[in-house]
């Protein structure tokens, strides 16, 4: 197997609030999913992400809380870095878009975009807000959004149907500042003519073909992506301002431009940039190999929201800026629904991650398992907390859970915890055989794919088939009539084991790990999956169970918890 480079980002999460469980599916564990896999097959992989520290969003919660903006983004910072950690989020540098060397880097890209007259300068009138004096950033503007009717739609976003938008399209906007209706007052900025790169990006996002020559299959690509980035062209793409009139963020480093910071989302997707050079300064590795090289695959996980900006504006200034690649896929999920309604951050409807990480303690791997289950890979999805009960007693306790369980316990009973001899195999066991080899392969595609939900469903058909092979086969039985028949079973019984160790690492890397040490395996990689490498008179460790049933009080609670922060607000 060829050995590949790969630059893997998640969206830089904002550091105004703690993530929740639609953060988390839709940008994160199916990257480190991902990610997991290629390092296990031995490919060269940087997995970056970092706290977008910067922007409206920001400076509200300092407003709301009545801090500075710094005190927020310290805060929260650390807050979802530990979240990340304690959930096996495993970034390889998880950086801060408030650090000097992400600043220098923005502006440095700035200025060269800049010098390539890349950009339009223009005054314009924008949103100004009499009463507190200052121009209204988008985040600080809302109203009532002209496409699905949502009566609070930001000015750059509405987070009910996911529509992008202006302020100036909002109906009856009113200052988040005040509530007053802004006036319109004369201001200059930056502008990105979008509409002049229309025609590459059409190629690039219809065809897959850049500057000429094919550079990824669009086959891969998700529908809801090529749509929306579809629905954009044929719209009409029109020129965006770069930059903002705010006092927190990155300063636009030109002549004239006192009082203005860098549009976010110019500055943030730059982040992965000055995130993968402090990386590679702090292990030795040059930057620009994952940045630069044709050889590299550039991937972008994020949720719909983020499409237009990872599809169409940073491209854009990569291309523009030159000597950058461009992703070679953007795997965006749909949204999670919980309990039936969308989340909601301004309405605490939400399953906060530390909060989860605090109430079920050493169950990290049961949300990683039912959140990459119940993945809205092509449409949103619903997360109840009864599914998440019946998800982890019925299929990780009851399938995969007591497959391991049956497995160690019967070599501990009967062989005192020494994996017992193949013998002569019959059809049966040529055929279980044969079908563990293939699992490697299968689940492996499917990840390669970005079809997570297919991978987990294969890893537990692995549990099932080795469930019904003992079943069907009952070597507990065999071992006071057939000796060497009951120890050809148990053997490959604790093949298939040894296999799901390993094939369950992306998944559940908590769970992979205690199968390991179970097993008494190391020094162990992907390559070892499906073969029979566990070798008769290994030693292996005393039963213990892998997973645990969830309780119906710990569940209720949940609810309880929920449904009095719905009324609460």
């Amino acid at each position: 197997m060829s050995k590949k480079r790969y630059t893997v980002t998640s969206a830089l999460p904002y550091a105004n609030g703690p993530l929740h469980i639609g953060h988390i599916t839709g940008a994160y564990l199916p990257a480190d999913i991902y990610v997991r896999y290629l390092k296990a097959k031995g490919h060269d992989v940087v997995f970056v992400c970092g706290s977008d520290e910067h922007g409206a969003a920001i400076t509200l919660r300092a407003k709301k809380e009545e801090v500075s903006a710094q005190e927020i983004v310290d805060k929260y910072h650390e807050i979802n870095k530990k979240s990340f950690q304690d959930f096996g989020i495993d970034f390889d540098i998880y950086h801060r878009t408030s650090d000097k060397l992400h600043h220098h880097t923005a502006q440095e890209f700035f200025k060269t975009l800049e010098g390539k007259s890349v950009f339009s300068k223009k005054t314009t009138e924008q949103f100004y807000d009499k009463k507190y004096k200052q121009f209204l950033a988008d985040r600080y503007i809302i109203g009532t959004c002209p496409k699905c009717g949502h009566d609070h739609a930001y000015g750059d976003q509405c987070e009910k149907c996911g529509s992008a938008l202006s302020p100036e399209e909002l109906i009856n906007p009113k200052s988040t500042l005040s509530g007053n209706s802004p006036i319109k007052k004369a201001t200059s900025h930056w502008y990105l003519p979008m509409q002049h790169h229309e025609k590459w990006l059409k190629d690039w996002i219809e065809k897959g073909v850049l500057d000429g020559a094919d550079h990824h299959d669009t086959k891969q690509w998700r529908s809801q992506v090529l749509g929306q980035c579809k629905s954009w062209i044929d719209a009409g793409l029109k020129e965006r301002a770069m930059t903002r009139d705010l006092d927190w963020g990155v300063k636009v480093p030109v002549e004239d431009a006192e009082g203005k910071v860098l549009y976010v989302w110019l500055d943030a997707p730059i982040g992965y940039i000055s995130a993968t050079k402090q990386w590679a300064a702090d292990n030795g590795k040059n930057w620009e190999d994952y940045w630069k090289s044709e050889g590299t695959q550039l991937v972008h996980f994020i949720g719909k929201d983020n499409i237009v900006f990872h599809c169409m504006i940073f491209p854009i200034i990569l291309k523009a800026h030159e000597g950058y690649i461009l992703p070679t896929n953007v795997p965006a999920n749909e949204f999670l629904n919980l309990e039936g309604e969308k989340l909601s951050t301004s309405r605490n409807w939400a399953i906060w991650l530390h909060e989860y990480l605090l109430d079920f303690k050493g169950h990290e791997d049961a949300l990683r398992y039912v959140l990459c289950a119940t993945a809205p890979e092509s449409k949103d999805t619903d997360f109840t907390w009864a599914d998440f009960q019946a998800r982890n007693n019925n299929e990780l306790v009851a399938v995969f859970g007591n497959f391991i369980n049956r497995v160690v316990v019967l070599t501990s009973k009967y062989w005192d915890g020494v994996v017992p001899l193949q013998n002569e195999l019959d059809a049966y066991d040529k055929e279980v055989l044969e079908k563990l080899e293939s699992f490697p392969n299968k689940i492996g595609e499917a990840i390669e794919k970005f079809k997570f939900r297919e991978a987990l469903a294969e890893l537990m058909n692995l549990a099932r088939l080795g469930n019904k092979y003992l079943a069907d086969t009952e070597p507990w039985k065999l071992k006071k009539t057939d000796e060497e028949k009951s120890e050809t079973i148990m053997h490959i019984g604790l093949q298939i084991a040894a296999s799901l160790a390993i094939l369950s690492a992306p998944f559940m890397p908590f769970s992979s790990d205690k199968l390991k040490d179970l097993l008494g395996l190391k020094n162990i990689n992907w390559n070892d999956a499906g073969t029979n490498f566990v070798a008769a008179g290994h030693q292996i460790n005393k039963p213990a169970h892998l997973f645990q049933k969830i309780e119906d009080d710990k569940i209720e609670k949940q609810i309880i918890k929920l449904k009095a922060n719905k009324a609460f607000i």
